[in-house]
């Protein structure tokens, strides 16, 4: 016997709010939410272009953001400028090993990591892969949860200036802050836009697609 068919909320003619989380039964034509007067939606609006177009645009900022200063410093002996890594060596050197390997995860590690798992996400989605469902719907999840600790990337400069602040006499923030700073936001959008519904599309395609050539090898 065939497996039974298990019904989508599509097939069943509902919907979930984007804002309260309330269940909605569908009708023809646009339709609010019933709790919160939302209007309502079956996938996010443009998602893959929004979600494309924020994670371009994060993917052009984190070089300035990597090769401009992000703490100009001053003293009795000169002026010094330093990049994130830089910083990072510099901590190394201090003997702060432990600060210079939260900053350098918090501020190189996890940006590259959220670009890439957005990448995989949107490239399997456009071209209609059904591998690994659950395995991409988790990937999702880890990237929005890392989204909440995302603004950790811009306290690497508290930390920097934690270290020199007995030795200077000013401590000012350089370019690649704001830079910085606009990375974490537009990677932040970016998941955001991204509907994680779109995984499950081709893999309910896939799944109905093998019922049929098992029931055909059957008959």
């Amino acid at each position: 016997m065939s497996e039974a068919h298990i019904p989508t909320a599509g097939e069943l003619g509902i919907i979930a709010c984007h804002c309260c989380g309330q269940l909605c039964q569908h009708v023809h034509g646009d339709i609010c939410c019933a709790r919160c007067g939302a209007r309502l939606h079956r996938r996010k609006p443009n998602s893959l272009a929004r979600c494309w177009a924020l994670l371009i645009a994060a993917m052009i900022l984190y070089i300035p953001a990597n090769v401009l200063p992000i703490m100009l410093t001053g003293s009795l002996f000169g002026k010094e400028s330093n990049t994130i890594l830089s910083g990072v060596a510099e901590l190394w050197r201090a003997g702060s090993w432990d600060l210079a390997v939260i900053v350098f995860v918090a501020s190189i590690m996890v940006p590259l990591l959220k670009f890439a798992a957005l990448l995989v996400l949107l490239i399997s989605v456009q071209r209609r892969k059904a591998w690994r469902t659950r395995g991409r719907a988790h990937l999702f999840r880890l990237v929005e949860g890392i989204g909440y600790w995302s603004m950790l990337d811009v306290f690497v400069v508290t930390l920097l200036v934690a270290l020199v602040r007995f030795q200077l006499t000013q401590v000012d923030p350089g370019p690649g802050v704001v830079y910085f700073g606009l990375v974490v936001v537009l990677t932040m959008l970016a998941s955001m836009s991204f509907d994680p519904r779109l995984i499950w599309d081709h893999a309910v395609t896939e799944d109905e697609k093998k019922s049929q050539e098992a029931e055909h090898d059957r008959a």
